[in-house]
């Protein structure tokens, strides 16, 4: 019995390994934290060293949903028809304040986060947030993706 555990405890830390160094993002850029976005890809950052550096524009073939900017009222049913598209295991990053929390803009056309329409695993504050926080920010995501429990 305790040869089965270790194995399947040996097989999660694989998968967890596999899943953490194999970020297929989905950029969902609607505002001016699109730049800095942009500035993270770029050589001097350099996401790609993270496994995060080839994104991809269709929900079915990304797993990380990275929402960028504000979110207004009229775009949220959007955004939750591309998370539902997502297949599991998938994640979401809120970046900026604007996607977190609404930013400054507090009015009744703007989503006050986007944690009331699905769920978010890490937030990245700032406005816009630094390259570094971005990449601090995929690190935290890293490190949950593999700790986490695999379904297989």
């Amino acid at each position: 019995m305790g040869v089965g555990s270790f194995f399947t405890s040996k097989l999660d830390e694989a998968i967890g390994w596999a899943r953490k160094y194999s970020i297929f993002q989905y950029p969902f850029v609607t505002a001016c934290c699109g730049m800095e976005y942009m500035a993270t890809a770029c050589s001097h950052y350099d996401v790609d060293r993270f496994g995060a550096g080839l994104p991809r524009f269709s929900p079915r073939q990304a797993d990380v949903l990275f929402v960028v900017g504000t979110i207004s009222h009229k775009m949220a049913p959007v955004l939750k028809r591309i998370y539902d598209q997502m297949t599991e295991p998938k994640w979401v990053v809120a970046f900026g304040v604007c996607t977190c929390t609404g930013g400054f803009y507090d009015n009744y056309a703007t989503v006050q986060g986007i944690d009331t329409i699905i769920p978010v695993d890490v937030y990245i504050p700032g406005c816009p947030p630094r390259p570094e926080s971005v990449l601090d920010g995929l690190m935290k995501l890293q490190d949950k993706i593999a700790t986490q429990v695999q379904r297989y």
